[in-house]
């Protein structure tokens, strides 16, 4: 089974929206027994929060499925348990590295490296631009479900 861990800063917009959209895409495609996700935050501030309700309009807007959950904070052992390790923005890999401590396996990377782009996927905490932020994430998505099935599937 491929585990992959979308992290963002909080773990209330941007993660657990990218965990819903490809699970969604997961289902889609059949590889629900190939393929687990799972989302986190590389801070504490909102731990135990469920998705901020913005977001949840989004997704919903989307006709993407969602359920409660409660926002984590990555943690050491996360880094040997899933085979990549998505982040948002560059600002969470320094974050997350202070966890991880090293990246001996590479599976730290940008979303959207995998869609040829190495920028950031905007907070729309700040933005109040979730239909971007959703638009990102689905093109990120949709090319690193295309590189897992690739290579690894």
């Amino acid at each position: 089974m491929i585990k992959v861990l979308f992290v963002c800063h909080g773990n209330i917009c941007r993660s657990p929206m990218a965990e819903f959209i490809m699970k969604d895409m997961v289902v889609r495609e059949g590889l629900c027994d190939k393929i687990y996700v799972e989302s986190a935050a590389t801070s504490r501030e909102e731990i135990g929060n469920d998705m901020y309700p913005p977001a949840k309009r989004k997704l919903a807007l989307e006709g993407i499925p969602f359920e409660r959950r409660r926002a984590r904070q990555i943690k050491l052992q996360d880094y040997d348990e899933f085979d990549y390790i998505i982040l948002m923005e560059e600002y969470n890999i320094n974050n997350a590295m202070r966890i991880f401590r090293e990246d001996p396996h590479g599976k730290l990377k940008l979303l959207l490296e995998f869609a040829g782009d190495r920028r950031d996927i905007a907070d729309p905490w700040y933005t109040g631009n979730f239909d971007r932020t959703y638009n990102d994430l689905v093109e990120g998505c949709r090319a690193l479900l295309s590189f897992i099935k690739i290579s690894a599937v």
